[in-house]
């Protein structure tokens, strides 16, 4: 018996319209998927049976698992679609669907992860979750028709106990809702939280490999923007030791593509070696910002490199037709994880000829055991070449021969939120590297998040795909991953119309978001689709909290334009992220980082000259390379009506840099050496 959302032919279930391509592979399943929605829980009451949440991401290799295993099965379809309404979720469409339900699945279990699969009552309550569950009992795990027999056994016979279950769940849900402090924000306070911060990430660092913790291991992106600021601001060279660990530790390992450019989402082992291939869009934003962070403050050459070969490879692999990013690379080429990025000796001997094969696979770490399955290896890169122009030339055969192969999927939707991480990081790398073409695509993106990602009344949209949005409303990090985008690309190219956006953006964070109790904020609008909790976490996961992300664009916004109400905001959002640092810092790093620029001032930097004249623009570039933590730049002509440039004039007739943190400004300067020594330029 198959449900009623089957199209003439029997062949599409009620995915078939979505926009989001996670949602499409399912499309063409059996299990009568649809979407959440008032329809599905409405058909889940009248037919009086539980409704079965799957949830989970284009770019997930367990998801692609789990669908191949159970949900392509037309016998187990057939039993699912009699005894349950089937409702799939595309996480990074539905965060906020996602965050209520992992937090039930996380106090059921333990733990958590995608696929997400969780038992819910008509009107949303859960009373059973877990994640993957397989074809046939294993490792202690029942199959997954197992699983659904004994739900509706349950349910038909002993509904009550599973109804007991989901108030106990609803109950411990709501035990961890209070992010509440009344903390006074003192800057000695925050100054030693950090530097607990600090001393809890230096023990749990892996010395010998870089990166925190044992396997497997996550890209620290937000603590290494925390640390390198807490490295500019105080000097303990601990900070700076552990990001140049960790960041050489992942360019030369696995999870790094010595090839194209770019990182997969982790590393399975603890040595950065093997990776889980998928590229995700947020991973690849935040980390061109460390290693263009980690270049401006120190000239690394890897970190050029580094920041210059993952700007490329957002360039060429991961932009929609329309000019924004898309969301991720999948792990998978056909079926099988890893397919396209592997290789052996004999494929390297096959397109290098012997010669070349041989020294790429002593450089590239390509053993005839292999690193990897079946006998392949993943490219590392653990020391540099002594032939470098050998190498390059190595490099473009391999990446040749590589396209030639299958190649992954995409998910091809925008995410406002990633999108808004890419065009800071872009802009932010092309100001630094002198790159123009990464700031015009930055722009490009930003552009179409403008044009597409507002409905009729004007509220930002989560995702579009093929210049179409989707109906889904913007949650809090969309809109401040976005309005601190806006804020860079004011600060890049001078444009007040940015600065416009960002603050129409921050009112919207303030106006519908904020939780005047805690001080800081919802995940979800006070518009928005009405859950079984209003979502809120300040925890950082693998991209910033909205939380954190809101706090961080408050204070570049208020430091601006001098506005006391963005500031206050900010204040009174971080006393539950300071609360974090000393005991969970690699959940607060973008916190923390904001918490490094309100003790720094954050410092205002203004330029002002002649845009023509050398001198401005040697100005500029010390004003941009500037590691004080958060500083903030605006440059233009005398006479200039930003706040940050009203009053201002040439010093002598020549251009003049002023600098400002906490209502004080120093003496202007005119050569870029002083202004190098005031805001920790490297010149």
């Amino acid at each position: 018996m198959l449900g009623s959302g089957r199209d003439n032919q029997g062949m599409r279930n009620r995915l078939a319209t979505s926009t989001s391509p996670y949602l499409l592979q399912h499309a063409d399943n059996p299990v009568d998927w649809q979407e959440w929605g008032p329809e599905a829980f409405a058909e889940a009451e009248r037919r009086d049976v539980p409704v079965l949440l799957s949830v989970g991401y284009a770019a997930c290799h367990w998801c692609h698992v789990m669908a191949h295993e159970s949900f392509e099965d037309e016998r187990l379809a057939a039993f699912l679609n009699a005894r349950f309404v089937a409702i799939k979720v595309d996480r990074e469409e539905r965060p906020d669907v996602d965050a209520v339900y992992m937090g039930a699945t996380q106090a059921l279990t333990g733990s958590g992860g995608w696929p997400m699969t969780v038992f819910m009552t008509a009107d949303g309550r859960p009373f059973y979750a877990g994640t993957y569950f397989p074809p046939s009992p294993r490792h202690g795990m029942p199959s997954f028709r197992q699983l659904l027999d004994a739900i509706h056994r349950t349910w038909t016979e002993d509904r009550a106990s599973l109804l007991e279950g989901a108030e106990r769940i609803m109950s411990a849900l709501l035990a961890r809702r209070d992010p509440s402090s009344s903390d006074v924000l003192e800057p000695a306070v925050v100054a030693a939280a950090l530097e607990s911060g600090v001393d809890t990430l230096a023990a749990q660092f892996d010395g010998l490999r870089g990166g925190f913790g044992a396997a497997p291991k996550f890209p620290p992106s937000m603590v290494i923007e925390f640390l390198l600021r807490h490295s500019a601001r105080t000097g303990d060279p601990r900070a700076l030791s552990m990001v140049e660990g960790t960041c050489e530790a992942m360019a030369r390992g696995g999870m790094y593509d010595q090839l194209a450019g770019g990182f997969a989402r982790y590393s399975v082992d603890a040595t950065w070696v093997v990776p889980h291939f998928e590229k995700m869009l947020y991973d690849n934003a935040l980390l061109l910002r460390d290693y263009a962070h980690w270049w401006r403050a120190t000239g690394d050459p890897l970190a050029e490199r580094v920041t210059r070969e993952t700007a490329a490879f957002l360039m060429s692999d991961m932009r929609s037709r329309e000019g924004a990013f898309i969301s991720a690379l999948d792990a998978d080429t056909e079926g099988v994880e890893g397919k396209t990025y592997v290789w052996t000796p004999q494929q390297l001997v096959d397109v290098l000829g012997s010669d070349d094969g041989a020294w790429a696979a002593e450089l590239l770490e390509v053993t005839s055991a292999g690193t990897f399955e079946e006998g392949a290896s993943v490219l590392q890169f653990l020391r540099d070449p002594d032939d470098v122009e050998r190498w390059g030339g190595v490099r473009r055969r391999l990446l040749d021969a590589r396209l030639l192969r299958a190649q992954p999927g995409r998910d091809d939707k925008v995410v406002a939120a990633w999108n808004g991480l890419a065009v800071a990081a872009m802009a932010e790398a092309g100001v630094l590297l002198d790159e123009p073409d990464w700031i015009a695509a930055a722009v490009d993106a930003a552009e179409l998040l403008v044009a597409v990602h507002h409905d009729e009344r004007g509220r930002l949209l989560r995702v579009s795909r093929d210049g179409r949005a989707g109906a889904h409303l913007g949650v809090l990090d969309d809109h401040a991953c976005v309005a601190e985008a806006y804020l860079v690309l004011h600060q890049v190219t001078g444009a007040a119309v940015w600065l416009e956006r960002a603050g129409t953006m921050l009112d919207e964070v303030l106006d519908r978001f904020r939780d005047k109790k805690s001080g800081g904020f919802f995940d979800t609008a006070a518009d928005a689709e009405v859950l079984i909790l209003r979502p809120q976490d300040y925890t950082d996961n693998a991209s910033p909290s909205g939380w954190s992300a809101a706090t961080s664009a408050l204070l570049m916004f208020a430091a601006l334009t001098g506005s006391e109400r963005h500031r206050t905001a900010a204040e009174e959002s971080m006393p539950a992220l300071i609360g974090l640092a000393s005991g969970h810092p690699r959940f607060a790093g973008w916190g923390m980082a904001a918490a490094a620029a309100w003790l720094e001032g954050p410092r205002e930097i203004a330029v002002v000259g002649s845009a023509d004249d050398p001198r401005t623009h040697a100005l500029r570039g010390v004003a941009f390379a500037a590691t004080s933590p958060g500083a903030v730049v605006m440059v233009g002509a005398p006479g200039g009506v930003h706040p940050l440039l009203e009053g201002r004039d040439l010093v002598a007739g020549a251009p003049a840099a002023y600098v400002c943190r906490h209502f004080t400004c120093d003496a202007p300067v005119t050569e870029p050496s002083a202004l190098a020594a005031a805001v920790g330029a490297r010149l």
